[in-house]
């Protein structure tokens, strides 16, 4: 199963690496965008029960369902958490994008530092942003009062939700699905899917584990090489012979550390969050295809009550013929996100790698150019010293 259908480098493709994002034709954005959604201003919260981040998000729209053309509120974590589940019990068969894990980070030492809150609004702002651009999901009533209402509206209207019983019984049929086993007239099409998640996951997983470990040894790197520079320097002190080679060692190797430090931050602020965005895409679709045959189960099941109990004929038809229609509606649901997912993972997957590959080109080039003017100038000295000596 590829990760994307990448098209070929062309002959006269350039040599320039900044070029190299040309070579690629992407699905163009939609031509009229009326939601705009930015999440931002971190502010910490200190009481004396909890510590909490709530960022700001400021909503610009056109629409005529919205009062007003511009809204700013604060949201923390937890409403992120409620917005997204009432998506899903609204749209059992969408794909919800996933939102950042509620606990620490790989990588990340301390719950509030600077870098674990800017990683996580990063995160909630992909989150929203999708959501938006989401042609069902957009529209939903929950996330219009997430993006509206203030604290106490919100907190009033997060009450309302299901209650406990009802909550317990989509849980005791998710259970009894599961237990009933596998579903006997799944569509081939969803077969297929599922086989593709399968690999999609095992693939997707082994990705981020490797760019894990390449962006830990390219830290100790960068780490080991800190400490050349200022040896060559204190090397220099003592060697006047060649106090000038050793100083532009250790400039070289100044300037390398930048460039490898700046790798680095291109490998932690674009390919390992998006790697690690569709680990968790890869958990949120094998549940929604879960979700889908646990309706196909309920047909299944009703299907097959109706031909051991013929009494109750008329009454099992016009069950069957609900579900005949929810599982229809679920199947044409999940058909259109499952097209939709495909085409934005390939141009995430693509657009990333590219870029990558774009850093790594910079990266190297940079380190060649450093290395090449300083081996340069230290053949120009020789010739000169060599003159000097052959003459009488």
């Amino acid at each position: 199963t590829s990760l994307g259908e990448v098209n070929s480098f062309s002959p006269s493709m350039p040599i320039s690496p900044s070029s190299m994002i040309n070579q690629y034709k992407f699905e163009d954005e939609p031509e009229l965008k009326d939601l705009f959604i930015t999440v931002d201003d971190p502010e910490s919260h200190i009481t004396a029960i909890e510590t909490f981040i709530t960022y700001r998000v400021v909503t610009k729209t056109s629409r005529g369902e919205f009062d007003s053309s511009e809204y700013e509120v604060r949201r923390r974590y937890q409403d992120f958490l409620w917005l997204k589940s009432k998506l899903e019990e609204a749209h059992p068969t969408l794909i919800i994008p996933p939102l950042p894990e509620k606990f620490i980070m790989k990588g990340m030492v301390e719950r509030f530092n600077d870098e674990f809150i800017e990683t996580r609004r990063k995160a909630l702002h992909k989150f929203l942003n999708r959501i938006a651009d989401h042609p069902t999901l957009t529209f939903n009533e929950d996330f219009k009062i997430f993006l509206t209402a203030q604290a106490w509206e919100l907190s009033s209207h997060k009450k309302q939700g299901p209650g406990l019983l009802s909550r317990m019984g989509q849980t005791v049929r998710a259970v009894a699905s599961s237990v009933r086993g596998g579903v006997k007239n799944r569509p081939e099409m969803f077969t297929e899917m599922n086989d593709y998640m399968e690999t999609f996951s095992q693939k997707i997983n082994v990705l981020d584990k490797i760019a894990h470990r390449i962006y830990k040894e390219e830290r100790e790197y960068f780490n080991e090489m800190k400490e050349y520079g200022p040896i060559h320097t204190l090397w220099s002190a003592s060697e006047e012979d060649i106090a000038d080679s050793l100083k532009g060692v250790a400039s070289c190797i100044d300037k390398c550390c930048k460039a490898t430090e700046k790798r680095m931050a291109g490998l932690s602020e674009n390919l390992l969050p998006i790697l690690h965005e569709y680990v968790l895409y890869s958990e949120i679709l094998m549940g929604v295809l879960k979700r889908r045959d646990q309706i196909q189960g309920e047909l299944d099941s009703k299907i097959d009550a109706l031909a051991s109990k013929k009494t109750e004929k008329d009454l099992f038809s016009e069950e069957i013929g609900k579900l005949e229609d929810k599982v229809e509606c679920a199947n044409n649901a999940l058909k259109a996100d499952w097209d939709r997912w495909k085409q934005n993972m390939q141009y995430d997957m693509r657009s990333t790698f590219t870029n990558v590959a774009e850093n790594n080109l910079r990266y190297y080039e940079e380190c060649l150019a450093t290395w090449e003017s300083f081996l340069a100038s230290q053949r120009v000295d020789l010739h000169v010293e060599e003159d000097s000596e052959d003459r009488p």
